[in-house]
């Protein structure tokens, strides 16, 4: 079950539902304790049902492997990520929501992914949805502990850059020649997909992909 969302809420006039991270200008204090509350309430979900209450995403391949755009990533810690500089890495662009309950309950999956196989070359890059709130993503990513850089996307650039988007969550597998080789259209097989990753690694050669600081 993809959660579709509109790229700008506020143009295709969206409200959103209960739940649902708040329009831009809502007041914080009547939501503060919405963020906490979520999350908790998608990850007992995703605990007391598994990972089949969501069900597995949609796989799209495209004909040839393509190169992906070149995108600039602004992580939540001021710092900017050229997508260029992850060359000769394995990367997984992970585009997700705050509000979305299957995005979170494959949050720990992504992040046994990346301990697992950050070490040989994998990235893994979590970008925030545009209408997402950052001070919600900030929470979660604090939170979550979550170990792989964490991107605000608040002009859409990266969903431009990288879609179509047509929902959350949606996944890129990127080779190390920058190439798009996979794209899952809500919540991936994690073992087709980690099977994927080692069968790209061993063609990993060595690259820095290190965040510059911001301007």
């Amino acid at each position: 079950m993809t959660h579709r969302t509109e790229t700008n809420p506020m143009a295709a006039g969206h409200v959103p539902a209960a739940g649902a991270s708040p329009v831009p200008g809502a007041s914080p204090a009547a939501d503060r304790p919405s963020v906490a509350r979520r999350v908790a309430l998608a990850t007992a979900l995703a605990a007391a049902a598994g990972a089949s209450l969501y069900g597995l995403g949609v796989l799209l391949a495209p004909r040839r492997p393509r190169p992906v755009a070149p995108v600039q990533f602004g992580l939540i810690d001021g710092r900017r990520l050229d997508v260029a500089s992850l060359h000769g890495q394995v990367v997984l662009v992970n585009f997700w929501a705050t509000s979305c309950a299957v995005c979170v309950a494959e949050m720990p999956e992504l992040v046994r992914l990346y301990r697992d196989l950050h070490g040989r070359g994998l990235e893994i890059v979590a970008v925030a949805m545009p209408y997402d709130r950052p001070d919600h993503v900030l929470d979660f990513a604090a939170r979550g502990a979550l170990p792989f850089p964490v991107a605000l996307d608040p002009m859409g650039e990266a969903v431009r850059a990288l879609g179509p988007v047509a929902g959350t969550p949606t996944t890129l597998l990127v080779d190390g020649q920058g190439l798009e080789r996979r794209r899952w259209e809500g919540r991936p097989d994690f073992g087709r997909l980690r099977r994927e990753i080692d069968a790209l690694l061993p063609q990993v050669r060595s690259g820095s992909g290190q965040a510059t600081p911001a301007a």
